[in-house]
């Protein structure tokens, strides 16, 4: 059990989850759009953090959010912002805007609740 523990922390460090402040999960399932929209988008976001420099910022893509229409759809974490039809070509403003300049784009959220 040790090794384990031992072995997930170093993962843990190597990540640097001690100091993520934010967590986004993006839906790439094919209940609420396209494989290849999907996979588009969760390009697009990876692209955009790294530009952007966000090494706070974490990544996650998922199969299902249960938000099954309108996608892709993504969840911001700690702030629990909900989007809707957040595609390639939407996700340079969603990184800028929200990840970058904490301004939620209102337009396309359908949700929120802080955690």
């Amino acid at each position: 059990m040790d090794d384990t523990k031992t072995q997930l922390q170093t993962l843990a460090g190597k990540l640097n989850l001690d100091r993520l402040e934010r967590h986004v999960f993006l839906c790439v399932g094919d209940n609420c759009c396209t494989s290849a929209a999907g996979l588009a988008a969760w390009e697009a976001l990876k692209q955009g953090i790294k530009e952007a420099g966000l090494t706070t910022c974490y990544r996650t893509k998922v199969g299902c959010l249960r938000i099954c229409c309108e996608g892709p759809t993504a969840v911001v974490y700690p702030e629990g912002t909900w989007y809707h039809g957040l595609d390639a070509e939407r996700m340079p403003r969603f990184v800028q805007e929200h990840l970058v300049n904490d301004q939620p784009v209102n337009e396309w959220m359908f949700a929120q609740k802080k955690l």
